[in-house]
């Protein structure tokens, strides 16, 4: 692929205490209340990549992991997982750790930013020992199974279009992005959507996620030769790329 908390309502880490900039995204936006807009096959893909400070401590990161990942246990919660990331692939960001969480509908993401236990590990474990984030939603169709299975690799690529780029070439990006599941066979899964969500996305507006059996078929990737003409085909719309790895744990308790 490319290589690349305040009121109940809104998403992860939405909160006066955290200050990082934002842009104003081109594409359209969605809304919390249009949960109802979303296809009963359909499910909620929620991404937050964490930049955690070189004097963090490792009684820190064990706390903040451990933490997140606690939250899989919330009733709305369909997958949760969180740990360090395999490989950042992107120089303009640099991303230490994700958390990566799967919701039947919009207002279940919003339940779950605004749950005690979430605000809790957000404020007392996150926000003391990481200076960046970013979170990113997107409405994903037809993703079976919801779980992702231990030992899996994922590739989570997120696309900022160029200033002025217009619904047809968006629409050639998505195609491009979408068409990747049929030309890589190793791919087990793939979501990819509309970012939903904003305030914190940087101005990133295209997401997507391939999954892997492992490590070893998403090192496959590299050097492949379809993947490189896919990318020829969108390169004069994307203004830059958020493209990281990460390895599902073999338990919830994620490596530091």
């Amino acid at each position: 692929m490319f290589k690349m908390l305040t009121t109940s309502s809104r998403p992860l880490f939405n909160s006066p205490i955290t200050r990082f900039p934002t842009r104003r995204p081109l594409l359209r936006r969605f809304s919390s209340s249009s949960a109802t807009q979303i296809k009963m096959s359909s499910t909620v893909e929620h991404v937050v990549l964490f930049n955690v400070k070189p004097t963090a401590d490792s009684s820190q990161l064990s706390t903040m992991v451990n933490g997140l990942n606690s939250l899989n246990t919330l009733p709305m919660v369909l997958h949760l997982s969180s740990g360090k990331l395999l490989k950042n692939r992107s120089s303009s960001h640099t991303f230490t750790h994700v958390l990566h969480s799967r919701y039947r509908s919009k207002e279940d993401l919003a339940n779950y930013s605004a749950h005690p236990d979430h605000l809790s590990v957000v404020r007392s474990s996150v926000l003391p020992i990481c200076d960046d984030l970013m979170a990113i939603d997107w409405v994903a169709e037809n993703i079976d199974p919801v779980v992702v299975k231990p030992g899996s690799a994922m590739r989570l690529q997120f696309v900022k279009l160029k200033d002025g780029v217009g619904e047809s070439e968006k629409r050639v990006v998505f195609e491009v992005i979408n068409g990747l599941k049929e030309k890589v066979s190793e791919i087990k899964q793939f979501s990819s959507g509309e970012n939903f969500s904003p305030a914190r996305a940087k101005g990133f507006e295209i997401c997507s996620i391939g999954i892997f059996d492992g490590v070893k078929e998403l090192d496959g990737l590299e050097g492949n030769l379809k993947i490189g003409e896919e990318k020829d085909k969108v390169r004069e719309f994307i203004d830059s790329l958020v493209v990281v790895d990460y390895v599902v744990p073999p338990s919830q308790s994620a490596s530091l």
